[in-house]
C-alpha cells in the first residue's frame, strides 16, 4: 500500500469491486454506490497501491440519533480491503485516517457495527454503555467513539444509519 486518499468519483467502480471481492457478495458494493448516489458519503477514503489501484475503502455517512441529534455524528460502514491485501494494515490505515478526517470535519462521534474484538483498538466502546442502541440489534458489536470530551453529551436512544442501509439492494 502506498497511500490513503480521498475517494474520487472515478474510483467508484473500483471501490464497488473491492467490496464485492472482500465480502464475496454484491450487497456492500451496492450499498456504497447508493450512498454515493444519495450524496450520503460524507467521508470516503481509498487505500491505493503504488499504481494508484484501489485496494481498500472506508465510508462514513450521517447517522440520526433519537435524542440530541445535531447532525455531527457519523457511521463507519462499510469498510473493505481486497482479499489479496488483507492482514497488512490496510484496514487499520483506512480507519485511522477516517477517524482523523471525521475529527477535522467537526464530527462529535463515530458509530460502527463491527467486531467487538477489533474496533476497541481504535477507541470504540459499547454504545449501550452510553444509552445508545442501533436498529439492527447489534448488541456489543454496536460501538461508538467520541471525538471530543463532550462528544456524546445529550445523545441517547436509537441511532439510525442513512435510509439506504435499510433499502433492499
Amino acid at each position: 500500500m502506498s497511500e490513503v486518499r480521498t475517494a474520487r468519483h472515478t474510483d467508484l467502480d473500483a471501490i464497488v469491486a473491492v467490496h464485492d471481492a472482500a465480502f464475496g457478495r454484491p450487497t456492500e458494493g451496492h450499498l456504497v454506490r447508493r450512498l454515493v448516489e444519495a450524496d450520503q458519503a460524507v467521508i470516503s477514503l481509498v487505500a491505493v497501491d503504488d499504481d494508484d489501484a484501489v485496494i481498500g475503502h472506508a465510508l462514513f455517512s450521517p447517522v440520526r440519533i433519537e435524542h440530541g441529534d445535531d447532525g455531527k455524528a457519523l457511521g463507519l460502514a462499510p469498510v473493505a480491503v481486497h482479499p489479496e491485501h488483507q492482514r497488512r494494515g490496510v484496514g487499520r490505515a483506512l480507519i485511522e485516517e477516517g477517524i482523523g478526517a471525521c475529527f477535522v470535519a467537526d464530527a462529535r462521534a463515530v458509530f460502527v457495527l463491527g467486531s467487538p474484538a477489533y474496533y476497541p483498538a481504535f477507541g470504540f466502546t459499547k454504545a449501550s454503555d452510553h444509552g445508545l442502541h442501533d436498529a439492527f440489534e447489534g448488541g456489543n458489536a454496536f460501538q461508538v467513539l467520541p471525538l471530543t470530551v463532550q462528544g456524546l453529551d445529550g445523545y441517547r436512544g436509537r441511532v439510525d444509519y442513512a435510509s439506504v442501509f435499510s433499502e433492499a439492494p
